[in-house]
């Protein structure tokens, strides 16, 4: 690498410490490493930056190095062998960290969170407007009752694992023409637990978890609709080496109601009205989901489609102190069969408005306008 200084390569000074020297070897090794950076010039640039640290790195050679240069170093740069001469634990052991894992082999298997569970529960529409409290049986992995989740038979020992020393982990080392790296890999022996179960629990087998049915009560909250689900929290598969509980879904299905319809947090209720009711106006009593009539004022001339609402019936908005609205769709029912006096009463009718035109006399300018051509709606006036 020609003859440059090695402490402009590692951009340091002569009076960094070791530590901000490691610092400054790490974060180039890892920016040229040919494994991760394919550019041109990228592996001589790393073995430029592996010569310098190794020199640095070394408090003889470093002061071999500030007395007499290069020259001080020898024919092969004060090296036994080229590119061979990292601590292991200190030097590429770092870099590969990010690769393997912890060179050092301090972490045990991770955590790992458990498993969910989903349930399907069938509400009825009432329920789904108002809320319900259902009891819903599970099959889930908790911690064993017997060993507690230790995964020994009680009164057993657990001992350190002899491979990993506790660690989980085992290490191997390889070397090639840029220094001896090391691969970090879960213990076989123990599967990365770091302790060995002399005697297996009789109920798990060692897992430390076993399957057990459960009944669990679930809050149905107002105003679900069907699709949704709800969700309770760790109440799911228990985790391992620590790790959190999984969740319980619980999905929603609602049956349909014979009367009432629903329309985001609206309900819809199609009213049935005959033509004279129609024409002539009536009051009528509409039934709602909480159980008392609502008297409904029907004003003279009402049009087929027409629509009125009655405020604060509807479905209850999530987590929301209010309702939606209780919508009235007239339903005009024409007869199909009529009796001799009917018959005769329509007739005469319909030769009163044939006189006056198709649609007979004007209706009052205060009656409500047919919704369903105007697109307005009438608030409903009831007791």
């Amino acid at each position: 690498m020609a003859n440059r200084d090695y402490y402009d390569v590692l951009g340091v000074s002569k009076t960094d410490n070791d530590e901000e020297i490691r610092r400054a070897f790490r974060k180039m090794a890892m920016q040229y490493h040919p494994d991760r950076n394919k550019e041109a010039g990228a592996e001589e640039k790393f073995k430029e930056i592996n010569e310098a640290y190794q020199v640095l790195s070394d408090s003889k050679k470093r002061a071999q190095y500030d007395s007499f240069g290069r020259a001080g170093m020898g024919a092969n740069g004060g090296f036994d062998r080229p590119f061979d001469g990292f601590d292991v634990f200190g030097g590429f052991g770092d870099i590969f960290d990010s690769f393997f894992g912890d060179a050092s082999g301090r972490r045990t298997r991770e955590p790992q969170r458990g498993g969910d569970i989903n349930q399907r529960v069938s509400l009825s529409f009432e329920e789904s407007i108002f809320g319900a409290e259902r009891q819903v049986n599970v099959t889930r992995l908790e911690k064993c009752q017997r060993c507690s989740g230790a995964g020994n038979e009680p009164g057993t020992a657990i001992n350190k694992c002899p491979t990993c020393r506790g660690s989980g982990q085992v290490r191997r080392a390889q070397r090639s023409i840029f220094g001896q790296f090391a691969q970090i890999t879960t213990c076989t022996t123990c599967r990365g637990a770091g302790k060995v179960i002399e005697k297996s629990c009789n109920i798990c087998r060692g897992a430390g978890q076993e399957r057990r049915e459960r009944k669990i009560s679930v809050k149905i909250p107002a105003g679900v609709d069907d699709g949704m689900q709800v969700r309770l929290t760790g109440e799911g598969d228990i985790g391992s080496g620590g790790g959190p509980a999984g969740n319980l879904y619980v999905h929603l299905t609602v049956k349909e109601h014979q009367i009432f319809q629903r329309d985001g947090n609206d309900l819809v209720y199609f009213m049935p009205l005959n033509v004279a009711e129609a024409a002539l106006g009536v009051e009528k009593y509409v039934p709602t989901l909480d159980g008392e009539d609502e008297k409904l004022k029907v004003p003279q001339g009402t049009q087929p489609g027409a629509e009125f609402r009655i405020k604060g019936k509807g479905v209850p908005h999530l987590n929301l102190n209010r309702r939606g609205d209780l919508r009235i769709l007239v339903d005009l029912k024409v007869p199909n069969r009529l009796n001799a006096e009917q018959r005769a009463l329509l007739e005469q009718l319909a030769r009163s408005m044939s006189g006056n035109g198709d649609s007979g006399e004007s209706a009052p300018t205060d009656q409500p306008r047919d919704s369903s051509r105007s697109g307005q709606t009438a608030d409903a006036e009831h007791d």
